[in-house]
């Protein structure tokens, strides 16, 4: 049962699924890879991604696991729960990039939490090329139910349009 439980990770349903927690500037919105002054990909297979604007741009994807199949059983033995994420910025404008995983129980509460610092992106001085971010979860006890998985960020120079953050092949996965 090893799959991705994030639903549309590389924006080939636009924006179905995610919830939009920050939608501000220009908003999100889909490009084609690489986009303008973008970066080629490196997995196969993957041709979108997600951008975001001037303002604060955030996703939310929160999994049930239960729904998704698995049984209290299985998650009270406390499985490996890998996260992964792809993030980038353009060659003429510099972005910020954040994201958020949490563990949740079954009222939500956050059980752990992977939180990285904030990402900054100058293209002046950075590769502004794709990046992976990833963390394995492991011995966090009883009373996982959900994932919380969000991310986003925005650009630094506050340009009108989607010159912000960009982000793709988004994972979660649980090892059972």
């Amino acid at each position: 049962m090893t799959r991705n439980l994030l639903k549309n990770p590389n924006g080939e349903e636009q924006l179905e699924f995610w919830d939009l927690t920050e939608n501000g500037g220009s908003q999100w919105k889909v490009e084609d890879m690489p986009g303008d002054c973008g970066h080629d990909f490196c997995i196969d297979g993957v041709s979108k991604y997600f951008v975001t604007s001037f303002e604060l741009c955030l996703k939310r994807q929160v999994i049930n696991l239960v729904e998704e199949g698995y049984t209290p059983e299985q998650l009270d033995a406390q499985p490996v729960v890998s996260v992964e994420d792809w993030y980038c910025g353009r060659t003429d404008c510099g972005c910020t990039y954040q994201m958020a995983v949490c563990l949740l129980d079954e009222n939500h509460e956050v059980i752990q939490e992977f939180k990285p610092e904030q990402v900054t992106l100058d293209p002046d001085t950075d590769d502004c090329s794709w990046k992976q971010v990833s963390h394995k979860f492991t011995e966090y006890g009883p009373g996982l139910r959900h994932i919380s998985f969000e991310h986003g960020g925005q650009d630094s120079k506050f340009w009108d349009g989607w010159f912000g953050v960009r982000v793709t092949g988004s994972s979660v996965v649980v090892d059972v």
